[in-house]
């Protein structure tokens, strides 16, 4: 997954010279941005691995001059106070908020001029959070565009919930206000910049599109084509789990993040590993998972960096809990740990570098794990298969919104996020496992693995699933 930069350079519908680059951090489905006019620069929202927004302010020749957070971010660890501290930028975000440290405290209406030719305005859209703020960029000609953070998101809006049950329908009533105060304070030509909504939990649904103007999200977002009532009950209803390391992140932004360190881990060697697998550590095989169902340690977890790696590793760990990075490379580690400290999980335990087959102590600490397509599950459910196990259980570990729409007739449902807490659930036999491509599936199957269970991988899209002849029910 890259997380580099994308540039929009020389768009003629921003004035004044302006431009806005795009940080994309699309293994937490999160954007950051940089407004800059050739000479000074704001950002929007900024990740904790600050050294690609100082990057993209070098490619623009601009001096960050001013820092901002649309909100106390819940999904991730802002490199705001941090970005601020390496380059002397104002450091400014809601009044209301609760930080542990000196900031600028913004209210509804206020303006900051950047230069003569950069402003932003702070525009209360609370929603996401009681205290959320949008921020207008502005240039001598006008409004350009939009930060919207957490609320207004393409074809969508930020989930309300993430500050308790109790909160919800309240903030639900607030989102749907917010959206339309933006409308009539906005020409329709306005450019959204949302920060979620590109893979983030932090969304009430998926997002559409990639880019999008004010006016295209009046004719199509349900904040707008909906009425309140309608708007709310459609947005509580399709609230479902996020990450269980969310609970960590605002209580970290709040009292200030540390500076990131990302020095590399310890080195273990073959002896350490086991030994670790041994005590029922988290030892986590950076690998594809087709490179780990052919051959991996016994006890390893398959989180492969082809995949939402962070969100899952954070989502399923016992928070604080020791972790070892495998990679067949130390690029891969390093990855790993870049995006480990994004949600505040810092100097991993270890990691080790090569493959399976050189850190096996004994050849018996080798597994591998039987993958199946959904028309090998079809035809071991009519006549068995003597290649494959008997599908003794249909595991869906996709989420509850995945299951409701559609899913295997028969399977057992434990979201992978619950699959650990739930095991005692699972009836016995042999487990044949499904996600929404094979991802999921593969981390569950190696959890299952680790708790002594026969598992098959269905590693194809289950959109495949059907069409092989699969009884498929809503």
């Amino acid at each position: 997954m890259s997380d580099n930069p994308r540039y929009r350079t020389d768009d003629p519908t921003l004035p004044d010279g302006l431009t806005v680059d795009v940080i994309e951090t699309s293994s937490l489905g999160d954007r950051s941005y940089l407004a800059a006019d050739g000479e000074v620069a704001v950002v929007v929202d900024p990740q904790r691995d600050v050294d690609r927004i100082l990057a993209a302010a070098g490619r623009r020749n601009a001096r960050v001059a001013l820092v901002l957070e649309t909100h106390v971010h819940n999904d991730y660890v802002s490199g705001g106070l941090e970005l601020s501290r390496l380059t002397g930028a104002e450091y400014a975000l809601a009044a209301e908020s609760p930080m542990a440290f000196p900031y600028r405290g913004l209210v509804d209406g206020e303006t900051i001029e950047v230069s003569p030719r950069l402003r932003v305005r702070a525009v209360a859209t609370p929603g996401h959070t009681f205290h959320h703020l949008s921020y207008v960029l502005e240039s001598g000609e006008g409004p350009v565009g939009v930060f919207t953070g957490g609320s207004l998101l393409y074809g969508t809006t930020g989930r309300t919930d993430l500050l308790g049950k109790q909160h919800s329908e309240e903030l639900a009533r607030h989102q749907h206000a917010s959206a339309r105060k933006l409308g009539e304070l906005l020409p329709d030509g306005a450019h959204l910049w949302p920060t979620h909504g590109f893979g983030s939990f932090c969304s009430v649904s998926p997002a559409r599109g990639d880019a999008s103007t004010l006016g295209e999200q009046k004719r199509a977002n349900p904040v707008f084509t909906l009425a309140e009532h309608e708007f709310v009950e459609q947005t509580l209803a399709g609230l479902d789990a996020y990450p269980a390391y969310y609970a960590h992140m605002g209580v970290i932004n709040s009292a200030g993040p540390p500076p990131l360190d990302l020095r590399a881990p310890q080195r273990a060697d073959a002896e350490q590993l086991r030994e670790r697998l041994d005590n029922g550590e988290w030892v986590v095989d950076l690998r594809s998972r087709k490179a780990y169902v052919r051959s991996h340690l016994a006890g390893t977890v398959s989180l492969g960096l082809d995949g939402a790696m962070v969100t899952w590793l954070g989502w399923l760990i016992e928070w604080g809990s020791p972790i070892t990075l495998l990679g067949e490379t130390s690029d891969q580690v390093a990855t790993a740990q870049r995006e480990l400290a994004r949600i505040g999980i810092d100097r991993p335990a270890g990691a080790a570098t090569g493959t399976p087959e050189q850190f096996a102590v004994t050849p018996g600490q080798l597994r591998s794990i039987p993958v199946g397509t959904f028309a090998d599950l079809a035809e071991a459910l009519r006549r068995g298969s003597h290649a494959l196990p008997h599908p003794d259980v249909v595991l869906d570990v996709r989420t509850n919104r995945e299951y409701a729409t559609s899913h295997v007739r028969g399977a057992v449902h434990l979201p992978l996020y619950d699959l650990l807490d739930r095991l005692a659930e699972l009836p016995s036999g042999a487990v044949w496992v499904y996600c929404g491509s094979g991802y999921r599936a593969t981390a569950a199957a190696s959890l299952l693995e680790r708790a002594g269970r026969t598992v098959v991988v269905v590693d194809d899209k289950f959109d495949n699933a059907e069409p092989a002849g699969i009884p498929v029910e809503p």
